[in-house]
């Protein structure tokens, strides 16, 4: 049995491409990576976040590059969103960055 996908993307997600859609995400700091001080947001409860800017945008983002500036040290979260993916793919279209 084929199960058909019919809202497959025909846009082919790449590294040339990404437009760091999910960088606009709330992420959890769940484990130690080495996430620098000056990305760390703390709530009153003492949960740890990526710090976003006013914007919404990580403040880890380079926004010229969309590249991450401290990649070796991000996040577990962001360490398993997959590019291309379908949780990729949907923050793409929701964003409208084809």
């Amino acid at each position: 049995m084929t199960i058909h996908i019919k809202n497959e993307s025909k846009v082919a997600v790449s590294c040339a491409n990404c437009q760091a859609s999910c960088c606009r995400l709330e992420v959890m700091i769940l484990s130690d990576t080495g996430v620098p001080e000056a990305h760390i947001s703390r709530d009153k409860w003492g949960a740890e976040t990526m710090l976003r800017l006013d914007d919404g945008w990580c403040s880890a983002i380079n926004r010229e590059t969309f590249m991450c500036s401290i990649y070796e040290n991000r996040p577990l979260i962001c360490r398993e969103f997959e590019l291309g993916a379908f949780e990729c793919m949907n923050e793409r279209a929701a964003q409208v960055v084809f």
